[in-house]
């Protein structure tokens, strides 16, 4: 077996933790998941119980084989390796089955695109999302949270992860476009994006071209939500083009397009690739997130109370909160990063070898499929004592968890770090601050949907009852009214280590 000798320091940043950064020699162990079929190899444990079949692969080793249809790929079950991977990118490059769907899809955006034209990329969009930017953002943040949850009535069954996916297409539209989307084409992309998400993860797990071209409704929805967004990105190219130029991330595409003598200009393909890719990811990932937020708040009494009480005490008079007062809501932001280690919406990525290598002891050939979990390093009892509990006060400062960031990996890590992540965490702090300084959202009666694996993670269809807070914020006392119609839910199973996950459909 290979050994290994990294050091804390080569962790950019990072806190390092005893998992994560060993502090003497460590053995790589590897092996073979077992249950593999003919044709599908693994694909259908990864749709079925996709969580319970990653729970399952740290017993067979560190780094592990598996099969994605006949292909061999390579699962990362250690927190060191991963990192390891991540800060290679020059070895382990954005690939593999999910990132070949996600180029038809995206193009070759900085989401997507390879080792060669990241740097660049990332230069020229990377001012767009410093925090003194998103900075700027907050005020659109808390319009925009305030208004989803503006004409909600006491007892009204409200659609939490429609509402968050609501507020999220929004903040990013605004960012993205500033007002060149209107509200019809924002809806578009919001309903674009439920049939992507679910055919994006089903061509990843089961990478066999010949079953997607069948024109079954489900691809014939794929293939249509694909082709209605990248219409919408183009038309709102156009209009402006036709308009004032705008300070936002559309008009510093737009000013690159032309170029200034000192740097080439982009393309015009390059301009519609990065749109798609940062609308796409940024309106999912943060919806996600916040869904499972709230679900998890109404199943931790002692949590929202806690969180309330910060809210009240920080956000006095149901104020919406400024940039000022981010770096106050601190339980509020331990909410969001334990809902993202918890229930992380990015649970599974792909990449793949730019060249023959040896790692954790294996020699894998060039062009080899590599992967890595966030949900499998974050429900890791080694890195979280009790990993199935929901419980913000590990990060904490002063608490082990803050003090260890190793595994805890929900926007990668390295310099293909998701560009958007101060953004997200902005906008989820936000969006909980204002939402629950207002109201409370309770489970109805019976089975409660838990996170459902697609490509990304989290509640898809979540309906809770929402109840005034008992101090009602001054000038935002809800209207009574009849109750709105319930509408159902789908039931979800456990989401635990041990006894697995729920299933995933491309119905």
């Amino acid at each position: 077996m290979a050994r290994s000798t990294i050091s804390c320091a080569a962790f950019e940043g990072e806190v390092s933790m005893s998992r994560a950064v060993p502090q003497h020699e460590q053995a790589w162990r590897t092996g073979t998941a077992p249950g593999i079929f003919p044709f599908l190899g693994h694909g259908i444990a990864l749709f079925r119980q996709p969580l319970a079949f990653l729970n399952s692969l740290p017993a067979h080793g560190d780094l592990v084989e598996i099969r994605l249809g006949s292909q061999r790929a390579w699962m990362v079950c250690h927190p060191e390796l991963v990192h390891r991977m991540l800060r290679d990118t020059r070895t382990f490059d954005k690939g593999g089955p999910q990132y070949d769907r996600l180029r038809i899809l995206m193009g070759d955006g900085v989401v997507t695109c390879r080792h060669a034209e990241h740097r660049r990329q990332r230069r020229l969009l990377q001012p767009d999302f410093r925090p003194s930017r998103v900075a700027d953002h907050t005020e659109l943040m808390g319009e925009e949270a305030e208004s989803v949850c503006r004409d909600w009535r006491p007892g009204q069954a409200i659609d939490v992860s429609a509402a968050m996916m609501t507020f999220t297409t929004g903040v990013i539209s605004r960012v993205l476009f500033s007002d060149s989307l209107n509200a019809a084409a924002t809806a578009e992309v919001r309903h674009s994006l439920a049939a992507i998400v679910r055919g994006l993860f089903v061509r990843t797990v089961v990478p066999v071209e010949a079953l997607f071209r069948v024109p079954t409704p489900a691809n014939r929805r794929y293939r249509r939500a694909v082709d209605r967004v990248h219409a919408i990105i183009d038309a709102a190219i156009a209009e402006r083009r036709r308009g004032a130029p705008r300070d936002d991330l559309l008009g510093t595409l737009l000013e690159a397009a032309r170029g200034d003598g000192s740097r080439k200009a982009i393309t015009e393909q390059e301009v519609h690739d990065h749109l798609v890719s940062l609308l796409l990811t940024g309106s999912e990932s943060p919806s996600m997130g916040l869904a499972s937020a709230f679900s998890l708040l109404a199943e931790h009494p002692e949590t929202e109370r806690r969180l309330h009480a910060e809210l009240d005490a920080v956000l006095a008079g149901g104020r919406r909160p400024g940039p000022n007062d981010l770096p106050r809501l601190v339980y509020t932001r331990c909410v969001i990063t334990e809902t993202l280690r918890h229930s992380p919406p990015g649970w599974l990525f792909t990449r793949v070898t730019a060249k023959e290598t040896e790692f954790a002891g294996c020699r894998l050939p060039r062009g080899a499929t590599v992967l890595y979990s966030p949900y499998l390093l974050h429900h890791d009892p080694s890195s979280f004592p009790d990993p199935d509990r929901f419980l913000p006060e590990r990060w904490l400062p002063g608490q082990a968890a803050d003090e260890q960031h190793g595994a805890l990996i929900p926007f990668a890590a390295g310099s293909r770090k998701c560009i958007g992540d101060v953004l997200s965490m902005a906008e989820m702090t936000v969006a909980l601050a204002t939402v629950a300084g207002r109201w409370r959202l309770r489970h109805r009666p019976g089975p409660t949907e838990q996170p459902r694996p697609g490509a990304t993670l989290g509640p898809r269809s979540l309906v809770m009852i929402c109840e005034p807070r008992t101090h009602t914020p001054v000038g935002t006392s809800p209207r009574t009214t009849s109750p709105a119609t319930r509408t159902s839910a789908a039931p979800g199973t456990p989401d635990s280590r041990r006894e697995g996950g729920n299933g995933v459909d491309d119905a």
